[in-house]
């Protein structure tokens, strides 16, 4: 691999990672207003709604922006321009096909879901939710030819739009909602249903952005394909096969891992009332669950997801070079991942208590045990950094059906761990968050395996896992005494908070300089990497 190929690469990974650092603060942002003004009750509806919504949609359209990519990509690779805009016609089609089924599904299913779920008021969010599937169908498609023509720009940009739209809709709409409804005996239903009306709102605004850079990018796309004398090789039919079959194991093995969450709150909430837990303390404790401890460990995940969507199309074009070309990738995306993963984990961990006390000030009820979830829990952001990264290597390089049946195997586990725990101990929710530990565990042991065998890969460890987790763990030693001391000194909890994480960070990044985690090369083909290596060249010496 090229050096130019390589920043490339790890440029356009980073592009991906920062929109999906961004896009997840922005969520954590507006999710804090949001959250206190649900309540706990309201956030378990609202998190049963959207757990609801997010198996339909990897159903219907999860999976496009990654099968496109990685279709795009390959004839894009051999200059076939042509073949690539077919396939891109026909998975429009195929999008408005799927988009259209998974709306009326959601939309005239919500009552029977509501029974089902035993949650009363979840129809109404549910109706309201419906026709974004339809929306992130067609918007899947767009990302994906681009993410296909190796470029995550539009992707990131349309992604930090849809975030911010989806922010401010939400919280204005549950504000008017709850207003409106304030007498109903069901104002937490109507709250969810205002809250999930930013989903819609801001998928909608990223596909008309993403089409106006369609209309601007359309004629170099003609030119391209003029220039092409490759003749379509494909039909029609070959294509939507070609599609499907690519899909399919995305949508599996996503499915999987979207069942898992659903799953979990089917068995706690059934479990619970034949245990005599009145439904509004589940509803909470759901609510505390999905919406405090998963929303928190969901922001470093989200840069795995990130460097996930660019890895596939990237790999994939690799394996027409050389064998070198994919370990390299994958050795760089990895230890991309482990730095950013295991900090968080140490930090969110360290500052369980501030970080709750600071973004829910109004969820007090179950303050402690979200503190616990948090303390005990963020090991989950390591595991599933990298099942999410591993899915990625084994699906861009065609083994397909691996990670299917790895996640498979591991739901199978994970549901006999948890109702196995609910049934015969009293650890609650506590059983939920031994199952989301182990599931994704399970999936990064068995993914590993078969990256090591498939594609006979060994992962460089000092600087991979034992270097980050080292000066991770030296970082949380310095956050735990500045927040304390700043605790002790001024006594206000943002001000430490802050401050503790600020010079944490500043910290764990010059350690990873001293040990000599990056070279100065890769530093450089960072962004910012050439002022970074500057500041850093002591530490780099």
């Amino acid at each position: 691999m090229t050096k130019q190929t390589k920043k490339n690469l790890l440029m356009q990974g980073s592009i991906l990672a920062m929109a999906g650092i961004i896009t997840r603060l922005i969520g954590l942002i507006y999710r804090i207003p949001m959250a206190n003004m649900l309540g706990e009750e309201g956030n378990g509806i609202y998190s049963v709604a959207f757990g609801i919504y997010n198996i339909t949609l990897t159903l219907s359209s999860y999976s496009l922006p990654l099968a496109v990519s990685k279709l795009v990509s390959q004839r894009c690779s051999n200059r076939e321009y042509r073949n690539a805009f077919h396939i891109f016609r026909n998975a429009l089609l195929f999008a408005l096909i799927s988009g259209t089924i998974a709306c009326c599904l959601i939309y005239f299913g919500s009552d029977f879901l509501e029974g089902l779920y035993a949650r009363d008021g979840l129809a109404e969010p549910l109706k309201i939710v419906a026709p974004t599937t339809f929306v992130m169908a067609l918007l899947g498609v767009f990302r994906g030819l681009y993410q296909g023509k190796n470029t995550m720009i539009p992707t990131a940009l349309s992604q930090v739009f849809e975030q911010i739209i989806n922010a401010v809709v939400s919280v204005v709409a549950i504000y008017i909602f709850m207003k409106v409804y304030a007498s109903s005996p069901n104002v937490s239903a109507y709250g969810a249903a205002g809250g999930i009306c930013g989903t819609f709102a801001g998928a909608f605004t990223a596909l008309v952005f993403l089409l106006i850079i369609f209309i601007i990018y359309r004629p170099t796309l003609m030119k391209q394909i003029s220039r092409d004398r490759t003749p379509i090789d494909e039909s029609n039919g070959e294509i939507y096969k070609a599609l499907f079959l690519t899909v399919l194991p995305i949508i599996f093995s996503q499915t999987v891992y979207q069942l898992g969450y659903t799953l979990d709150d089917l068995i706690f909430g059934n479990i619970m009332i034949n245990k005599g837990i009145e439904s509004s303390v589940i509803s909470s404790l759901q609510g505390a669950f999905n919406s405090q401890y998963n929303l928190l460990i969901n922001v470093p995940v989200a840069v795995a997801s990130a460097m996930a969507a660019s890895t596939i199309p990237s790999i994939a074009a690799s394996r027409k070079r050389s064998i070198s070309d994919i370990h390299d990738k994958i050795s760089g995306v990895i230890k991309f991942n482990m730095c950013i993963a295991f900090p968080s984990a140490v930090g969110l961990s360290v500052l369980a208590r501030p970080i709750i006390m600071l973004l829910f000030p109004s969820l007090t009820v179950y303050q402690d045990t979200v503190v616990t979830l948090m303390t005990f829990g963020t090991s989950a952001i390591i595991f599933y950094s990298l099942s999410t990264i591993t899915t990625s290597i084994l699906q861009g390089t065609d083994h397909m059906r691996l990670p299917i049946y790895h996640a498979a195997f591991s739901l199978v586990i994970h549901i006999i761990i948890v109702v196995l725990l609910l049934l015969f101990t009293d650890l609650g929710i506590y059983a939920l968050l031994i199952g989301n530990i182990t599931f994704p565990l399970i999936i990064s042991g068995l993914n590993w395996y078969s990256v090591s065998k498939y594609l006979q890969y060994r992962q460089e460890i000092l600087k991979t896992f034992i270097i980050p987790f080292f000066a991770s763990l030296l970082m949380g030693i310095v956050v735990f005494l500045i927040y304390s001391g700043l605790d002790i000194l001024i006594g206000v909890n943002l001000i430490s908070t802050l401050c503790s994480i600020l010079i944490g960070g500043i910290v764990y990044f010059i350690l990873l300089a001293v040990l000599k985690c990056f070279s100065t090369e890769e530093l450089k083909e960072m962004p910012m990497g050439n002022k970074l290596s500057k500041l850093l060249k002591p530490f780099l010496k």
